[in-house]
């Protein structure tokens, strides 16, 4: 019976070590450990691929290499509204990268965002997110909440509320 236990015990182990070693490896093709990758200042961004509201496909990870600000917002949100003049004169002035992710779920029709766009003559791709997958990725619970990311895809800085130009600004120049 001990042997038996004790065998049990041992390929357990073995087991354990064939998988640890396989996730790793897998980790570090990518650049990252599992571990790395989060929504905190100083974690990978989690990738993520989304539909802009033009039809066109977008990835993240698309954009390594370039500084990115990832936004969530929605229309019908105030503070949204209040940072969208912002972020077009940064999108227009530097050389950052704006995914602005709509929680599509949220709103009452993409007609609504497309005119929202018009209105404010937004140029940086609008991207949809219709099922709220990336917003729980992002643990996103207040709108708007932006995610700073440097040119190796490490988050800077998160703002949960609205940000002013010259704050934009001032934390992207902190990254390299």
């Amino acid at each position: 019976m001990k042997k038996l236990i004790l065998g049990v015990i041992i390929v357990g182990m073995l087991g354990w070590a064939v998988y640890d070693f396989v996730i790793s490896t897998d980790a570090n093709e990518s650049g990252a450990s599992l571990e790395d990758v989060g929504t905190s200042k100083g974690q990978m961004a989690p990738d993520f691929e989304l539909t802009t509201l033009n039809g066109e496909t977008v990835k993240l990870s698309d954009y390594r290499g370039k500084k990115v600000f990832v936004n969530f917002w929605a229309t019908w949100c105030p503070p949204c509204r209040a940072e969208m003049p912002d972020m077009q004169e940064l999108y227009d002035d530097t050389d950052v990268e704006i995914l602005a992710v709509n929680l599509t779920a949220t709103e009452k029709s993409v007609e609504g965002v497309a005119e929202f766009v018009d209105e404010y003559a937004l140029t940086f791709p609008i991207l949809m997110d219709e099922e709220g997958e990336v917003e729980s990725m992002y643990q996103v619970n207040a709108y708007p909440t932006s995610y700073l990311i440097d040119s190796e895809g490490r988050i800077g800085y998160v703002s949960i509320g609205a940000m002013n130009y010259e704050l934009m600004v001032q934390e992207f120049e902190k990254m390299d």
